[in-house]
């Protein structure tokens, strides 16, 4: 394959519309946590394409929020949607690692699947660090303050089937139970806790593979890339349907600092 067949994928923002297993609903409780009472400052680490921050900011008029992300093109888009949104001048998106963040505490935090900004690189696949990345974040909270804190479990026994297309380990992420052991070890109070249904995650997976469909429909079938794509289609299928479907899961916990 050539450098100028390279398949170069539609971005993620135009398939989905959260970059995790979430329904409306679920997300609407969440935007209800952060925004009532009306916070002063909403940070969100890990942002991606912003989409649950700035929706916190259309409900609570006169709140600042900062998103943060390593991703420029997620960076990007949260720009042009704080702007499309009339939420620009409450607004500030970082382009940066996380670590890199200057640290200023805010009466609302999220971090929705990037735990791996304070544990060892993705690239070791190593397990995650929940514990590292919740006293970090315990840091950004203000006193009194909330975090909505969005991680990876196991939902059931890990198998190799699952695990296979992860990073191959069955210590990769925490059971539900373990990772709320430790929530309290780094002092939050537990308001609500819940996990993704098989419903959010069929939406998600079939909106990740999106991308794969949408090129093919606009390149077309005898593209010399096309092959390469049909392949990473049927492997993201595969690897969930066959693999890690009902086993890996999402939990969505509300915190109290």
């Amino acid at each position: 394959m050539t450098e100028d067949s390279e398949p170069r994928l539609p971005p993620l923002y135009e398939s989905l519309t959260w970059l995790t297993p979430l329904s409306e609903e679920r997300a609407a409780r969440l935007v209800t946590f952060l925004s009532e009472p009306t916070p002063a400052q909403v940070l969100d680490m890990g942002c991606g394409w912003g989409e649950l921050l700035l929706r916190v900011l259309a409900e609570a008029p006169g709140t600042r929020g900062r998103g943060v992300d390593s991703a420029v093109l997620s960076i990007d888009r949260a720009t042009q949607q704080a702007a499309a949104r009339g939420l620009a001048d409450r607004t500030t998106f970082e382009a940066m690692p996380g670590l890199d963040v200057e640290v200023r505490p805010a009466d609302a935090v999220i971090c929705i699947g990037a735990s791996q900004i304070w544990g060892p690189p993705v690239e070791d696949a190593q397990p995650l660090d929940y514990g590292a990345a919740l006293r970090a974040l315990r840091g950004l909270v203000r006193p009194g303050g909330r975090l909505v804190y969005g991680e990876a479990i196991w939902s059931t026994a890990p198998h190799p089937a699952a695990t296979a297309p992860l990073a191959g380990r069955d210590d990769e992420y925490l059971t539900v139970e373990a990772l709320l052991e430790e929530v309290h070890a780094a002092g939050f109070e537990v308001v609500h806790q819940d996990q993704a249904d098989l419903g959010e995650w069929d939406v998600f997976e079939a909106g990740f593979r999106d991308r794969f469909t949408r090129w093919i429909q606009t390149h077309g079938v005898d593209h010399p890339a096309a092959a390469e794509v049909r392949r990473r289609h049927e492997e993201q299928r595969a690897a969930y349907e066959e693999g890690y479907r009902g086993v890996l899961g999402m939990a969505y916990l509300c915190l109290w600092g």
